[in-house]
């Protein structure tokens, strides 16, 4: 079984962001996917940014 460090949890943070971004595109939801697409840039720099903004794209639209 593979270890998880904090290298490997903030790759998969940055391609479970991706992969939100992607499916908001395909949805027609292009501001979201514009917002996620940039954090998902972001997470190189500052990790965690990336689930934190795809946790909040979701719980906005949860919320309406």
């Amino acid at each position: 079984m593979a270890n998880l460090n904090s290298r490997s949890m903030n790759k998969l943070s940055i391609v479970s962001t991706l992969a939100d971004a992607a499916m908001a595109f395909v949805r027609g939801r292009k501001k979201s996917g514009v917002l996620l697409l940039g954090a998902a840039a972001l997470s190189s720099k500052v990790p965690g940014i990336g689930t934190a903004v795809s946790l909040l794209v979701r719980l906005v639209r949860w919320l309406r």
